[in-house]
């Protein structure tokens, strides 16, 4: 009986502390999502504040700047205060679709905002990035970038490569069936020379016949 009912004050333990770990990890991504939501107000308030930044300017570069942080090619984003004057940065009323591919969401306002990608590589020179951004209202929907390092172009990269490798490969097995080709077509047309000289020399004969018989 003792060591039944210690065994189950164990699992009763287990499963508390089971429920704890839980608990913790949902209250922990939250907790993640703020400090990102409050880093990314106080970019936006510096941009405003210290740079005279447009908001929407300033809340488009504040999320590029976060986005440019997951980049492997990437140490870190600046915004130098040219960055928001009307040469690197722009609001365009657009009341279209962001792009023509997956993001075909329609927007009513286009951002872009230009910043310099500083390399992971000291020894690489710095990044010329441009971010767009498409709204709603204040409501960004919409985000793209000129990511040095873009999955999608690697990846196609690879497929083409490997395509062109097999469409040689094509190429080769053709021309050695073109070189046999030929040969059975040179073959081909020396039986048809030989089969008409033939029928040349039988028609000849009846002729002579003919001729004899009157």
């Amino acid at each position: 009986m003792d060591c039944n009912h210690a065994s189950r004050r164990l699992l009763i333990v287990a499963g508390q502390l089971a429920a704890c770990a839980a608990s913790l990890m949902i209250a922990a991504a939250p907790l993640a999502h703020a400090d990102q939501l409050d880093q990314h107000n106080d970019l936006v308030t510096n941009f405003v504040t210290q740079m005279h930044a447009d908001p929407l300017v300033a809340d488009c570069a504040a999320h590029g700047d976060f986005v440019a942080s997951t980049s492997s090619a990437l140490d870190h984003v600046e915004f130098p205060p040219t960055s928001f004057d009307s040469a690197h940065s722009s609001i365009t009323p657009w009341n279209d679709s962001f792009d023509e591919g997956k993001q075909r969401v329609k927007v009513d306002t286009i951002v872009t905002v230009e910043g310099v990608g500083v390399s992971k590589d000291s020894g690489s020179s710095p990044y010329d990035l441009k971010f767009r951004c498409g709204y709603v209202g204040q409501q960004m929907l919409a985000f793209s970038w000129n990511d040095p390092v873009p999955p999608a172009r690697a990846r196609s990269e690879s497929r083409a490569t490997s395509h062109g490798s097999a469409h040689g490969k094509g190429k080769h097995v053709v021309k050695k069936g073109g070189k046999g080709s030929s040969k059975k077509a040179t073959s081909s047309k020396s039986s048809h020379k030989s089969t008409a000289s033939s029928g040349k020399s039988k028609s000849t004969a009846k002729k002579s016949t003919t001729k004899k018989k009157h």
